[in-house]
């Protein structure tokens, strides 16, 4: 995709704090952290969201969440983390391309604001 922010980032076309590149996964530091920690783990192959996930492309969640296992373990986050992607404007993508926010360094509760 010529017009997508990450795949620009992969392509290095665009620069980014790399955390971990492998085949088939770039993760790197969130411009915008929420958190002491904030990553984004995004697969190479363009997907543009958690919908598009396929029986032909569902194996990148795999490697996805083996790549953020591997920084968690090396990044010593066993006290706890959260992997959190969002599916469609409504949920908050603001990228349309595929990726998992890994947010840890901090206790987190949960809360969602409900729009009544």
């Amino acid at each position: 995709m010529n017009d997508c922010l990450f795949c620009k980032i992969i392509a290095g076309e665009i620069p980014s704090r790399k955390v971990y590149e492998d085949e088939f996964v770039y993760a790197f530091c969130d411009i915008n952290p929420i958190a002491p920690i904030h990553y984004l783990f995004i697969p190479k192959q363009h997907i543009s969201g958690a919908s598009e996930i396929t029986p032909e492309n569902a194996e990148i969640v795999g490697k996805i969440f083996t790549a953020i296992a591997k920084v968690a373990a090396d990044e010593n986050l066993g006290s706890g983390f959260r992997v959190v992607t969002n599916c469609g404007e409504d949920a908050g993508q603001t990228v349309g391309h595929l990726h998992f926010h890994l947010l840890a360094g901090t206790a987190m509760g949960w809360t969602v604001q409900a729009g009544v």
